[in-house]
């Protein structure tokens, strides 16, 4: 990004005259004070806290400019201030104003488990044809996208935006925002049940992302889900389906399933061997997802093969790190859900290993009325031939703890905690693991897991 405030102040409709800062140029925007780059465009947002207290501090720190509410009194005559009704709204005019000034493909990405991964996936791909914006770690939401949209380089050819939600209205409003010229479903779940009730209800709301997209434009999407084959029928828009079934576009026609990676062929590239660095056969779904885009921009199959084996993959999204005690650790804290869950507990069941395979479960968060059984059902997954103890983190995790007992689970191998008591969990885990234990971490981020693996993970 690299506009004079002159431009910025048309494109948000600014209210003030800004004629002695016109050429006062802007590189990047930020809503942080604390950590912006020089140059910059503050944001202050109305959150817990008042963002226009920090418009000082970010001054101090190299902001060349703020945005700043009509509503509140100006204070500040010396520094450069645009003046909007909504410094949110003004964001998001501006972002919508850079995509159209800069014009590059846009690929949309949703879904209930693995748009992270998927999205870095895509971008991965298309970077060897393209210079490429992918959204960075999950600014997926109303303020993300626009902050997305903004850092992109004048020299873009594809903007690859992750598109989270947790209500109706806001894929919505993503889609239209940006436009896409490829939209993408990576899957179904029960992610934020709580608040659709249902996985019908979900699907609706996934399929938002198709409110902006082109007329010309394509929708890429699971196509072993029937909830969203029922909604494509009256869909204009191309679709390219990605899956297991043998009815989808692109599907896996073999996978062999590896210690820390997969490896994989499609009925597509059949001569081609493909190769993922990850677990979980959940993902080769993703990578179908993002071979799918690859196909419809034609990058080629030997170009696919490469950019999956070396994807670069958003930090804490089912990534193995090395333990201090020399121990494999499976770290996934970043998010949970009873789908990606069961998945992960699955793979970490068929990872070989010398030692003892430990499961460290955090509470899932939102997932409403169904939370009780929804956690119970984990308990399909956690075998105690293959799974040696298990540790319960938060309330629901109870649930899961009642489930395991009834089934026979030998209740000596089961610990739970409270959420407060991370410590005594790290303490106690330390006592426990050598150096040929496999170790798993899987919670919603809330739950802050990743206190636990900064503890026991191994040194830099």
């Amino acid at each position: 990004m690299k506009m004079k405030l002159a431009e910025i102040a048309k494109a948000i409709n600014a209210q003030n005259d800004i004629e002695q800062w016109a050429d006062v140029e802007v590189t990047s925007v930020s809503f942080d004070s604390r950590h912006l780059a020089e140059g910059c465009l503050f944001i202050p947002l109305q959150g817990a806290q008042d963002g226009h207290q920090y418009v000082p501090s970010a001054f101090t720190n190299g902001a060349a400019a703020s945005l700043w509410a009509s509503d509140h009194d100006i204070t500040d005559h010396t520094h450069p201030l645009l003046v909007v009704n909504d410094p949110l709204k003004a964001l998001q005019q501006l972002g919508k104003y850079y995509l159209h000034k800069i014009n590059p493909i846009v690929v949309a990405v949703t879904g209930s488990n693995g748009k992270t991964t998927t999205k870095d996936m895509i971008a991965s791909i298309l970077s060897t044809q393209f210079n490429v914006t992918k959204t960075y770690a999950n600014f997926n939401n109303e303020i993300g996208v626009p902050v997305t949209l903004l850092n992109m380089e004048a020299n873009t050819e594809v903007v690859v935006v992750e598109m989270g939600m947790d209500r109706f209205g806001q894929l919505d409003f993503l889609s239209k925002l940006v436009n896409p010229d490829i939209a993408v479903i990576t899957m179904i779940g029960e992610a934020h049940i709580e608040f659709f009730g249902s996985r019908d209800k979900i699907a609706d709301a996934k399929m938002e992302i198709t409110h902006g997209l082109k007329e010309d434009g394509t929708l890429v999407f699971d196509g072993d889900e029937p909830l969203l084959e029922e909604r494509v029928t009256d869909l204009p828009q191309e679709q390219l389906r990605f899956g297991r079934q043998l009815s989808n576009d692109i599907y896996a026609t073999s996978v062999n399933d590896a210690p820390r990676k997969i490896g994989f062929t499609v009925n597509e590239w059949p001569d081609v061997k493909f190769t993922i660095p990850m677990v979980g056969e959940y993902n080769v779904n993703n990578a179908l997802a993002a071979m799918g885009v690859g196909k419809l921009l034609h990058i080629t199959p030997l170009h696919m093969k490469q950019a999956l084996a070396n994807v670069e993959l958003t930090e804490n999204r089912a990534e193995w790190v090395a333990g201090k005690k020399g121990e494999q650790i499976l770290s996934d804290v970043y998010n949970s859900n009873p789908t990606a869950a069961k998945e992960v507990l699955k793979t970490v069941a068929a990872t070989p290993t010398d030692g003892k395979r430990i499961v460290v479960l955090g509470d899932m968060l939102e997932l409403g009325d169904a939370a009780p059984r929804l956690h119970a059902s984990l308990a399909t997954e956690i075998d105690p031939a293959t799974i040696n103890a298990v540790y319960l983190v938060g309330d629901q995790m109870k649930y899961l703890q009642d489930k395991l007992i009834q089934e026979g689970y030998p209740q000596e191998a089961i610990h739970h905690y409270g959420t407060d008591q991370l410590a005594q969990l790290t303490a106690d885990l330390d006592a426990v693991l050598t150096a040929d234990d496999l170790l798993l971490l899987k919670a919603s981020h809330g739950i802050h897991l990743e206190q636990v693996l900064a503890a026991l993970k191994a040194e830099d």
